[in-house]
């Protein structure tokens, strides 16, 4: 098996791949007893190059339950009835996860609404509390 090319500087090597071949679920007549297409991958995560040490704790955390008792990633393919094609869809599926590993989360700034704003929002409120109280009986019904 070869190594997954995430980005230029980052790759899975493929020492850190685990591919085992299973039945799949699901319709595909007698094949489906015979041929095993599911694709089972585990990749030891520790193990990927080039990956800076705050992107693999978001790696983690994205995978958090795809993770097996040993820490490694698991993820399965059963799309289709080739292995070989499923086989590419594992491999894509660990690479779209890393990719989206590396996108840093951008840091909330607090903000404060405007003055117009508030301005806005308290002549709203007035103006439903007068629709309400129209709605209310005369003071003088007897």
């Amino acid at each position: 098996m070869e190594a997954i090319v995430v980005t230029h500087g980052i790759r899975v090597p493929a020492a850190a791949l685990t591919m085992r071949a299973v039945r799949a679920s699901g319709p595909g007549g007698q094949n489906v007893n015979k041929v095993a297409s599911k694709v089972d991958l585990r990749v030891d995560l520790d193990a990927i190059e080039g990956l800076a040490a705050a992107a693999r704790e978001r790696l983690r955390a994205l995978a958090r339950h795809r993770l097996d008792g040993d820490g490694r990633l698991w993820i399965t393919s059963q799309a289709t009835r080739d292995q070989g094609r499923n086989l590419d869809d594992a491999r894509e599926k660990v690479r779209a996860l890393v990719i989206a590993a590396l996108a840093e989360p951008k840091r909330r700034r607090p903000s404060r609404p405007s003055a117009a704003a508030r301005e806005r929002r308290i002549e709203s409120k007035k103006h439903r509390g007068q629709v309400k109280s129209q709605r209310a009986r005369p003071a003088d019904w007897t």
